[in-house]
């Protein structure tokens, strides 16, 4: 991300604590940034996509952060799964966004509610894929169920703790008790064939159109794009290696996950690290997308 937009999503963050969202300006903005009307109108066509580009950018730290742990990694391991959870509050604390969610929830916004209502579907889609990894496929039919609840249980107890306790939260204790608590949930749903919102209620709320061949020609376009930049050596090998596998018809995803975390870490400390961290977003949603379909 170009420096120079990120100081100016970090002045609006800033402000938005401070005055709340509806109370903010975008001449506001400009002063706390020191940045000409122009400048903030290069990066943003509003005050609210720059609100949505500052929730963007924590859920693609939350994604990238949550993928590197679950590398050579056995993904039915439900600490590894605790910790991913924690990733997504660790970010919200880090970047101090428990207070922006607060101001769009009080701002009656239809446009930042509607964005904030997706971003929660994809959570309950990305919990309820790593649900049927730990449990295996014969909990598919009630994984949308339990991400609903282990959500809403660490959600509910958070809030109460908070207003009833005086002491900090654990919050990696609390995690850890709803996973305990899913887990004889799911197993008793499974025994039971018990179902109520089932997968179809989750595809309905998608929040993407975007089709495989999209995505094989998206990813393509970036990987030639970062190659023509990137030094030659390591880092192109592994772009070859994943354009071919996009020609395949068979790509070898597991394979594929390993080559982009290994392509990140060579390019972290490069000029092109932003969009080698673009690619590997729309790659692991490549990836997902083919397992779902299988």
């Amino acid at each position: 991300m170009n420096e120079r937009k990120r100081q100016v999503m970090l002045a609006a963050q800033r402000l938005i604590i401070e005055k709340g969202f509806a109370s903010t300006s975008v001449q506001d903005i400009l002063e706390e940034a020191k940045i000409s009307k122009g400048t903030f109108y290069n990066y943003f066509t509003s005050k609210n996509e720059c609100l949505i580009a500052i929730l963007d950018h924590a859920a693609e730290e939350s994604i990238i952060r949550r993928r590197d742990l679950l590398v050579g990694r056995d993904h039915s391991d439900k600490d590894l799964l605790a910790k991913q959870i924690l990733i997504r509050m660790h970010v919200n604390r880090e970047l101090n966004l428990i207070p922006v969610y607060e101001a769009i929830f009080h701002s009656n916004d239809e446009e930042l509610r509607n964005f904030v209502k997706l971003r929660h579907v994809e959570e309950l889609n990305w919990m309820s894929g790593r649900l049927i990894d730990v449990y295996g496929k014969k909990a598919e039919p009630h994984a949308v169920d339990c991400s609903v609840m282990i959500l809403g249980m660490i959600q509910q107890l958070s809030h109460f703790w908070t207003v009833g306790s005086p002491e900090i939260l654990n919050i990696e204790k609390l995690v850890h008790f709803a996973i305990r608590r899913v887990d004889a949930i799911m197993f008793d749903l499974i025994e039971n064939g018990d179902i109520l919102l089932g997968k179809l209620m989750l595809k309905s709320m998608a929040t993407t159109n975007s089709t495989i061949e999209d995505y094989e020609k998206k990813i393509h376009q970036q990987l030639q794009l970062i190659k023509g930049k990137l030094e030659n050596g390591i880092g192109h090998q592994y772009i070859d290696f994943l354009l071919n596998e996009l020609q395949t018809g068979n790509p070898q995803l597991s394979i594929m996950e390993v080559v982009t975390w290994s392509l990140r870490d060579v390019g972290k400390d490069t000029k092109q690290a932003s969009r080698i961290n673009e690619a590997a977003l729309l790659i692991w949603d490549y990836i997902d997308m083919i397992k779902t379909d299988k």
